[in-house]
């Protein structure tokens, strides 16, 4: 049986970032955009990192520009963006694709574990990941990062 720790991404500033170095932790994945509505749900994402980083939980934002066209920028410009605008301190990967056939090899395996609530259909989308690199639950996009349900699933999962 696989999990997440089979997977790995580049970081935003393009060195590897195997999900195996986040053992035993939870991690929430979330595919992000620099120029979505639901922007601002930054500030959120990294409010909950800040607030349960010491328990063991890693945010992970995606940059993604599949929905709309809404993160067109180079990872340069977005890591810039999200460190001036937002303070964003969580780790972040270079962009990539999160659904249909070029999706990221973890999005695929999530939608294997979760079905069709783990395949983004939105910027901001939500996977958990538990401390064994499990899928525990996805959240869709307008789900708040500090909504009720959220914050209690990496409760429980921490």
């Amino acid at each position: 049986m696989s999990s997440a720790y089979d997977y790995e991404f580049k970081t935003i500033d393009g060195t590897p970032l195997p999900l195996s170095a986040f053992k035993d932790k939870v991690m929430l994945v979330v595919n992000t955009a620099s120029r979505c509505g639901l922007t601002p749900q930054y500030e959120g994402l990294e409010k909950l990192y800040s607030d349960y980083k010491e328990k063991g939980l890693v945010v992970l934002g995606v940059p993604c520009n599949q929905f709309a066209g809404q993160e067109p920028g180079t990872d340069a410009e977005i890591k810039d963006f999200c460190e001036t605008k937002f303070n964003v301190d969580f780790p972040l990967t270079a962009k990539v694709d999160v659904k249909d056939a070029g999706a990221h090899p973890f999005y695929k395996w999530a939608e294997a574990e979760l079905g069709e609530p783990a395949v983004p259909v939105w910027n901001f989308h939500k996977i958990l990941i538990g401390k064994h690199g499990e899928a525990l639950q996805a959240f869709g996009p307008r789900t708040e990062p500090q909504a009720p349900e959220v914050t209690a699933a990496i409760e429980q999962a921490l």
